[in-house]
């Protein structure tokens, strides 16, 4: 990870003299994340910069600046299903159905999908997840449920939720020699995972991510190929459209957890 331009969200100025270049009526408004997206001109340091394919709409491939690649990336870099195999994704937002995508992409055969809100579940089945488990419908530990489904155990697990117990529940849900869970979501700061050491020595594998480990510089353009080359599905992540003017609306969408990705035009 670049140490230079890793995320610091409380940093907020740009790193070469440590001031914002945004004002109004010369107030000073920090940045976000290296971006600062929600202006129609931008100044943002050069390593935040990809040059993509000229042709990509905009309107669509900014979604991959984020979330979706975190959850792409996260299967298709580091869990690294094999075609045929079994992949359980934690949490069925934004991220972990771009996590289900790269599992559909990778061949996956069976994609169970994790999550406490039913309602998410016919959406998910536009990204390949085939089975679903809602853990409240059970009252033992959803890994003993999967294990039991896939007869010990999925090949492989991603986690999107930040919750400590579906990271430990996406650990001890994958086989005993060749499992592989990777941790996506951001728990809190005083959040400590505890298992039991069996589970390691049994030859399960533990990874974590960030952005799906991709170099956004010289990975993205790649993936934005792929969208144009219509092997990755984007389209369907985009759930709403926005004119600028009424982005709280935005916002509510995101509190309520009615959206994947909502698009904001700052034309309209």
């Amino acid at each position: 990870m670049c140490n230079l331009l890793r995320i610091n969200t409380e940093r907020g100025v740009m790193l070469s003299d440590g001031k914002s270049r945004f004002s109004i009526d010369r107030t000073p408004i920090n940045h976000f994340v290296g971006t600062s997206t929600f202006s129609e001109y931008t100044v943002v340091h050069s390593g935040c910069l990809a040059k993509i394919n000229p042709l990509a709409p905009l309107d669509k491939v900014c979604i991959l600046s984020c979330g979706i690649s975190t959850g792409l990336g996260a299967t298709l870099n580091v869990a690294k299903p094999k075609k045929g195999s079994s992949v359980a994704i934690f949490g069925l937002g934004a991220v972990g159905l771009a996590a289900a995508e790269g599992a559909r992409i990778a061949g996956a055969s069976r994609i169970i999908g994790v999550d406490f809100n039913p309602g998410r579940f016919e959406e998910a089945k536009k990204f390949g997840v085939t089975e679903f488990v809602n853990p409240k419908d059970y009252d033992r530990p959803v890994q003993e449920v999967i294990a039991e489904m896939t007869n010990g155990g999925v090949d492989r697990s991603v986690e999107c939720t930040g919750s400590i117990n579906a990271m430990i529940s996406a650990f001890e849900c994958v086989h005993d020699g060749w499992g592989v869970a990777v941790l996506v979501g951001v728990p809190s700061k005083e959040a400590v995972f505890m298992t039991r050491p069996i589970n390691v020595l049994n030859e399960r594998t533990l990874k974590g991510t960030f952005f799906g480990n991709y170099k956004p510089r010289t990975d993205l353009p790649s993936v934005v190929d792929m969208y144009m080359n219509k092997k990755l599905e984007l389209d369907k992540f985009i759930t709403h459209r926005i004119p600028f003017s009424e982005i709280n609306k935005a916002f509510e969408l995101m509190v309520k957890g009615e959206g994947l990705r909502c698009i904001i035009s700052m034309e309209d």
